[in-house]
């Protein structure tokens, strides 16, 4: 990238606060590089789900499946799952082993690689609609199922930062969307925006 960028490390997803770690998410870069194609965006939309005590959560009450299972392991590790039969969304594994916190990332702003987004997602010209949503954002960065668990300290797939940095003000927080069926835990502010920019999903009031 022509930019310089530091690698998160390990110390960055392994803390208690998924919600601080969701928020904190945001203004960094999510880098993809699959069979040599560099895609890259700034995260501008996240939500965090806090494990087994979280009704929204898929490990909600220590739910353990298959899917779910890398969830509780490494923190730093990606969890992938499919939406709908249809979306592939990509989420960030935090916390300890054992404790399935995890972070989703709804939406990101393009910065490198666009032309590859257009070809994945199968768009004739860049909009707004490239990487708003978690599975547009799994789309355009070449995001599967099959990447569930792997590491988020590896070449292929991994969060950084530069030298942007948000001030409190450009941040809003609001409840998450698509949860209704976490009774309380649906009103919960767990999902975190960068205000006003236009890559983030849900209806603008």
């Amino acid at each position: 990238m022509n930019i310089p960028l530091h690698r998160l490390g390990h110390s960055f997803y392994d803390r208690k606060d998924v919600t601080k770690i969701a928020k904190e998410l945001l203004g960094k870069i999510l880098v993809t590089t699959f069979n040599e194609v560099l895609t890259s965006g700034r995260i501008v939309e996240t939500e965090a789900y806090a494990g087994a005590g979280d009704k929204a959560s898929h490990a909600y009450g220590n739910r353990r499946t298959p899917r779910t299972e890398v969830m509780f392991g490494k923190p730093g590790t990606a969890y992938v799952y499919l939406c709908y039969g249809i979306h592939h969304l990509f989420n960030v594994v935090t916390n300890k082993k054992e404790i399935p916190h995890a972070i989703l990332i709804r939406a990101i702003e393009p910065m490198e690689g666009i032309e590859d987004m257009l070809i994945r997602t199968g768009k004739l010209k860049q909009d707004y609609t490239l990487t708003k949503g978690p599975g547009n954002v799994s789309r355009a960065l070449g995001i599967f199922t099959r990447h569930t668990g792997l590491s988020l300290l590896s070449d292929e797939l991994f969060i950084a930062e530069d030298a942007f940095r948000l001030k409190e003000s450009q941040i809003t927080t609001t409840t998450r969307i698509g949860v209704d069926y976490a009774a309380e835990d649906s009103i919960l502010p767990y999902r975190y925006i960068v205000s006003g920019n236009l890559y983030v999903s849900g209806k603008r009031k």
